[in-house]
């Protein structure tokens, strides 16, 4: 009775037991990738400082040099450091997956990455480990940022749960940009690809309302930041960082939508540079 009644659970461990390897396998290919990428990033200061000071200096002139809109009529933001605040933690998160991309073209053009195509039977793995190392980049330049921000004076004074979901839109932010530089990455295999991964991103964040609330932006300019999908982003984390929440669906939608368009974008990269190698 007892041996009986054993067999079923025996057979279906038994049967799991390939998918249990087939996943075991995945995480070590992502987590490999990841901490090889982390552990050159922490060693050269040349791949960690860029994406740390950039944010900082960018911050800096853009929240001290420009303070003067703030006295702007029809500019009714509490203060002009924490409005410039969301900007530059957007972009940062934006540059940090364009910098990601730059590593794996990198991995490309010196050889590593044909060797990573060989060694991995699910290379959709090595996707997910490029994507966590730039989640883990995205965090750290946050962190300081923030200190930064608010050692400058910039008022964030939204609550946690406001906090939280406005470094989860940076997150996603930082994952969806990640899958378009990778894509390129995939494609170009070389860091000539460079260009093509940065002047998109640059375009998209510079005809946001960038430097004023976009009900003062006036022209061509006001037309295409309106129809621009990171505009509701930049007001939803404006809202965020100041306790008054506006389009979060929307932003989260915007965010959400863009890291799914890019993640097909990067995955048929992949399966070039797979057919390449």
């Amino acid at each position: 009775m007892t041996e009986a009644r054993a067999t079923p659970a025996v057979a279906a461990t038994l049967g799991d037991r390939p998918a249990i390897s087939r996943r075991r396998r995945f995480v070590g290919a992502a987590t490999t990738v990841a901490w090889r990428q982390l552990h050159n990033m922490l060693r050269n200061p040349a791949l960690l400082l860029p994406p740390l000071i950039m944010p900082i200096f960018f911050f800096l002139a853009f929240a001290g040099g420009l303070s003067a809109v703030d006295g702007t009529p029809g500019f009714d933001y509490p203060d002009y450091d924490s409005f410039q605040f969301v900007f530059v933690l957007l972009q940062s998160a934006a540059f940090g997956g364009v910098f990601t991309g730059l590593a794996v073209a990198g991995d490309f053009e010196f050889g590593f990455a044909r060797r990573l195509l060989l060694a991995t039977h699910d290379r959709t793995a090595l996707i997910v480990g490029y994507a966590l190392v730039a989640l883990a980049r995205a965090a750290l330049v946050m962190s300081v940022l923030v200190v930064v921000a608010l050692i400058g004076g910039a008022s964030i004074t939204g609550s946690g749960l406001d906090l939280f979901g406005l470094f989860g839109l940076a997150l996603i932010f930082n994952i969806g940009f990640t899958l378009f530089a990778a894509g390129i990455a995939f494609r170009v295999r070389s860091l000539q690809g460079a260009p093509l991964m940065q002047v998109p991103v640059f375009v998209l964040l510079l005809t946001a309302p960038v430097y004023v609330p976009l009900d003062l932006i006036e022209g061509w300019v006001h037309a295409v930041a309106e129809v621009n999908p990171v505009t509701a982003v930049l007001q939803s984390g404006r809202g965020l960082v100041i306790g008054d929440p506006v389009e979060l669906g929307l932003a989260f939608a915007v965010v959400l939508g863009l890291a799914a368009l890019f993640s097909v974008w990067a995955v048929r990269g992949m399966r070039r540079a797979e057919a390449a190698a």
